[in-house]
């Protein structure tokens, strides 16, 4: 776990960039920071690792203060992943990946073996890719190689600042999917930053919505933070498309299903009851009969149809109430 308790930083000539922020981030899982520009979201980020020191309170990895440890080695500890990779140029695609576990002194045999694994699972075949240098490979292939040398070590924590923003839309949602079914296997500690509301609810589990000076305005899961925002300044940082994202993380509801005579049309879609109102709308859109057959695990359970598409936001939003978590 990482915990944050009335941390603030303050930057000479100017204004707090954080002040007094108390924030838990829960061992395994994603927390992504977000807000307007300048509001302390990478001012923040930095100083979990120690790139810029906080000028007060303090935080703590695993209940140890980090101001007790040397900040090169606490960094060793922890990958980090930036918008531009910060490969080395003069170095090997495969070269940049063992870079911390040489600095741990690793054996030759130990680091080959970990850096032809992680070019796989990053989706670069090491005999394609190792021998490469970083201006030989696209945008998109730079970010991987960056993402792969920050797991090389397998550190605990990863922090990730902007890592996707510096390509294309189709490259960058691959990349997102990437980091999505790796964290579902490793479940690193992530504090990822972003600027985009769509990448949040996509690879958080947990959403931290910071206001100037990071300020929380609300710190809680994607499904509750579209379906309940805490405030105004929430409904209007998540804006019109509100509803459209809502769709992403809100699963099928069983009681919208319509039911006809107890099985299956034989040309349905099959989607389970897990499967989140896009994909399940997307699926019954696809039918001739503009119905997908609902089923958990062999039952079926019946049909989802865009009467069941608008049923299930209805019941999301009526049902998601209670205390909002709007702090820590």
């Amino acid at each position: 776990m990482i915990r944050l308790e009335n941390v603030s930083k303050h930057f000479t000539g100017g204004s707090n960039a954080v002040l007094g922020l108390t924030l838990d981030i829960p061992d395994g899982q994603t927390c992504v920071l977000i807000g307007p520009s300048g509001c302390g979201k990478t001012t923040t980020l930095r100083m979990i690792n120690r790139l810029i020191d906080p000028d007060g309170g303090r935080i703590l990895v695993d209940g140890v203060d980090t101001r007790g440890e040397d900040p090169a080695a606490l960094r060793l500890k922890m990958g980090y992943v930036i918008q531009q990779t910060g490969l080395f140029p003069h170095m090997t695609v495969g070269e940049n990946v063992g870079t911390v576990p040489r600095l741990w002194r690793w054996d030759k045999k130990r680091i080959h073996d970990r850096t032809e694994e992680l070019l796989e699972l990053v989706g670069l075949p090491p005999d394609e890719y190792r021998d490469r240098y970083p201006h030989q490979l696209s945008g998109g292939q730079r970010q991987r190689v960056g993402f792969a040398r920050a797991l090389a070590a397998d550190p605990p924590v990863l922090l990730m600042d902007e890592p996707f923003g510096a390509v294309d839309r189709i490259t960058r949602e691959r990349l997102q999917q990437e980091f999505i079914s790796i964290q579902r296997s490793m479940r690193k500690t992530v504090v990822f930053v972003t600027h985009d509301i769509d990448e949040a609810v996509m690879v958080g589990d947990r959403i931290c919505l910071l206001k100037m000076q990071a300020a929380i305005a609300q710190y809680d899961t994607p499904e509750r933070i579209l379906t309940r925002p805490a405030s105004e300044y929430v409904s209007e940082f998540l804006g019109r498309e509100r509803l459209v994202r809502r769709m992403l993380v809100v699963p099928i509801d069983p009681q919208t299903l319509e039911h006809s005579d107890g099985v299956p049309r034989p040309d349905a879609p099959r989607v389970a009851i897990t499967t989140t109102l896009t994909d399940a709308f997307a699926a019954a859109v696809a039918s001739p009969t503009e119905r997908a057959a609902v089923f958990d695990g062999d039952r079926y359970l019946g049909e989802f149809t865009a009467t069941s598409l608008l049923e299930s936001l209805r019941r999301a939003s009526a049902e998601g109430g209670g205390q909002v978590a709007a702090g820590v």
